[in-house]
């Protein structure tokens, strides 16, 4: 629960930001601007009741998958048994997968305007329910992206711990010589980049909700930005856009 109630802050935090820049760029125009200042007591005041909430959802959802699969590895269930863990297990993951990615739009309601949970939810569902982009939503492959940079950053700070490893072998020789090495960087490698990647991930659904909701806005702060993006939706998705 803590670590998705600190996953979704950040989130939160993100969607607040990168909604200031959409709708008043001078209040985002730095790293140290008021939004950030803002967005972040707002996702840690008002709005934390409703991060904990969907947080502590998917934390339930993650516990109950954890006891059936305990379960399953009980060598005592015989077939029928077997086969009942296994469905409920298959259907806890689609229904916490499912709810993950419900989570991820519903927090940008809640950092852009504070909305609750389930009223975030609501209208970011009926935003694109009526823009007609839920088969865009559903080929947004960002994330697929970002965590396959993530592999690759890990796998290449594993090969500094092997080099580490090469220079030093007293540092590691208690441990496993190289495997814990490697082991030992990329894990490293990898924590540390899907936490920077996460900002990415976070921006990108952002501006994707905003361009849904308020694409005059960001053809009057941004004409140069409006038109490339329109463009570039126009050939991708020339029924769905809408533009």
């Amino acid at each position: 629960w803590s670590q998705q109630v600190f996953q979704n802050t950040i989130h939160t935090v993100i969607a607040g930001v990168v909604s200031t820049w959409w709708f008043v760029p001078e209040d985002a125009s730095s790293c140290c601007s008021v939004a950030i200042k803002d967005s972040f007591v707002r996702a840690t005041t008002s709005s934390f009741g409703s991060i904990c909430f969907g947080s502590l959802l998917v934390a339930i959802i993650q516990t109950l998958r954890a006891m059936v699969e305990n379960a399953r590895n009980d060598g005592d269930n015989n077939g029928c048994e077997a086969f009942l863990l296994c469905l409920v297990d298959c259907l806890l993951s689609c229904l916490e997968d499912a709810l993950e990615y419900f989570n991820k739009f519903a927090y940008i309601y809640v950092g852009m305007y504070g909305y609750s949970y389930i009223e975030a939810g609501k209208n970011v569902i009926n935003l694109f329910k009526q823009r007609g982009w839920t088969i865009i939503i559903a080929d947004n492959l960002i994330s697929n992206v970002l965590t396959l940079f993530a592999f690759i950053i890990g796998m290449l700070t594993g090969c500094v711990g092997l080099v580490m490893n090469e220079i030093e072998k007293s540092w590691f020789e208690d441990y496993g010589g190289a495997a814990s090495a490697f082991g030992f960087a990329f894990l490293i490698g990898i924590v540390i980049s899907m936490i920077t990647l996460s900002v990415v991930d976070s921006s990108v659904n952002t501006v994707l909700v905003c361009f849904a909701e308020a694409p005059a806005e960001f053809e009057q702060n941004y004409p140069e930005l409006s038109s490339e993006m329109r463009d570039a939706w126009r050939e991708v998705y020339p029924a769905e856009c809408g533009f």
